[in-house]
């Protein structure tokens, strides 16, 4: 699928660009990357549905690509500038546990959050950690001309480089109040790039440094690992639209510093827009956050919730609630029972690709990854009674590949979720539903509501007449 130009909206330079590759040969995307003191809410995971849809996009237009996506485990503040304690250490002293087993714990629930949502694993996933002596010496190459040195620790002075902040745009009072007074300071905007242990206090993860015993400011990290998994010019970062105000001009403002140009190390930026939770549980701070494994347990697949961010734009915000999430599991079991048909219609034999189909397909997402216009397609394939079953069987192999919805080998019994405190098994559903369709048969009514009765006291809810065919579910 080379197809169409591939156009992309670039917030460094607010407009909508074609995507040349610096190498052809090999496509550079780095990602920001979770801070694993907690698991990550569906407002994180949307970054990464985003990012994931931009990868397969790449590859399926023929590009070779590398993508790293950072694991934050040292460095994030409690506040997104320079104040509060580390969001690592924090956790360790609440939960009272190691804090490294921490970071390896939210570090594999991350990992499984990815496998979940079919986002297919970076070429690299490297830990800010195992990084930390890069970090000081880029901190010592840049200190002499860009640093000061203060009571905490050593700040960059952000008057050094050309233009800081481009990438935000206009002075956004809501990002300045995002920023935390720190003493000797010398403009609101500058950032640490090493912070000191306190006097009388041991940290859990601190090192030393030429500034003193402590840990890397959150910024460095990125700019450290981009460069080493990526070269100093790469070809897109993407992160979330919180990132466009601060953590990303800071991460420019380093890389212009450590190569003494104008360059901000990535061609494109590229940011996602908020998942909005009208309920305000979407941020971690409420201690009841919504995350992937809260939905599976209330009976939805992960690839609902993928589909749901599907069908909004990247760069528009998205509502989150309980009946879009529902209403994009009906739209992926409509999907999969349609897939189901075609199987049973084409068997063994092979099919060809519908071309027009998959130019449509092209077509829409070479606009800016416009997904939303990209899923109507797919409806209209999967109902085209002109292509064969197993043409469009074949054909759906493209939008398996581009969206990550996996038609192609979803299944009804893999659709459904097990609600927490559900104890029956599907085998055993099953049964009870041939017996109830005997019973039923046999006129033996009774018989026939006391199964169904059952079922329900199970948790079970039979969906007699589904023009969709599920014969049963549980609810959430």
């Amino acid at each position: 699928m080379t197809g169409a130009p591939l156009i992309l909206y670039n917030s460094l330079t607010r407009t909508s660009e074609t995507f040349e590759p610096l190498d052809p040969a090999n496509v550079r995307i780095y990602s920001c990357g979770p801070t694993v003191y907690h698991y990550a809410h569906l407002g994180n995971l949307r970054a990464y549905v985003f990012t994931d849809t931009l990868a397969r996009t790449i590859t399926a237009k023929g590009w070779p690509l590398t993508h790293v996506i950072n694991i934050t485990d040292v460095g994030h503040l409690t506040s997104d500038a320079d104040a509060g304690d580390d969001k690592m250490e924090a956790a360790a002293r609440k939960s009272g546990q190691d804090i490294w087993s921490i970071a390896r714990h939210y570090t594999a629930a991350f990992k499984q959050n990815l496998t979940d949502l079919n986002v297919r694993m970076p070429t690299h996933l490297p830990l800010a950690t195992d990084h930390v002596a890069e970090m000081i010496a880029w901190g010592e190459k840049i200190a002499a001309r860009h640093c000061y040195e203060i009571a905490d620790g050593l700040y960059f002075d952000v008057t050094t480089v050309p233009d800081y902040g481009r990438l935000a745009g206009a002075a956004d009072d809501a990002a300045q109040g995002r920023i935390d007074t720190v003493a000797g300071k010398r403009h609101p905007q500058d950032f640490a790039i090493w912070r000191k242990t306190p006097p009388g206090e041991t940290r859990q993860m601190e090192w030393d440094s030429p500034w003193g015993r402590g840990a890397p400011g959150w910024h460095l990290e990125c700019s450290v690992m981009s460069a080493k998994y990526l070269g100093p010019a790469f070809d897109i970062h993407t992160g979330g639209i919180d990132h466009r105000e601060i953590h990303h001009p800071n991460e420019i403002a380093q890389n212009q510093a450590h190569c003494e140009c104008a360059d901000t190390g990535a061609t494109f930026w590229m940011h996602n827009n908020f998942l909005v939770d009208r309920t305000g549980k979407m941020s971690k701070s409420s201690g009841d956050f919504l995350t992937l494994a809260r939905l599976m347990a209330r009976g939805f697949h992960p690839l609902a919730y993928r589909l749901m961010c599907l069908q909004a734009h990247y760069r528009s915000e998205l509502e989150f609630s309980w009946e879009n999430l529902a209403a994009a599991q009906v739209r992926l079991k409509r999907w999969v029972h349609a897939v189901e048909g075609l199987r049973a219609r084409a068997g063994d034999h092979a099919g060809i690709i519908a071309t027009t189909y998959v130019e449509q397909l092209d077509a829409a997402l070479s606009d800016d990854l416009a997904t939303p216009r990209a899923l109507p397609v797919l409806d209209a394939l999967l109902a085209d009674k002109k292509v064969s079953p197993s043409d469009r069987l074949t054909t759906l192999a493209a939008f398996d590949a581009a969206l990550g919805l996996d038609l192609a080998v979803l299944t009804r019994a893999a659709m459904r979720m097990r609600p927490e405190g559900v104890t029956i098994e599907a085998a055993e559903i099953d049964q009870r539903l041939a017996a109830r369709r005997e019973a039923r048969a046999d006129r033996d009514f009774a018989r026939s509501d006391a199964i169904r009765d059952e079922l329900i006291a199970a948790g079970v809810e039979v969906m007699d007449g589904d023009p969709l065919g599920w014969d049963w579910k549980v609810p959430g």
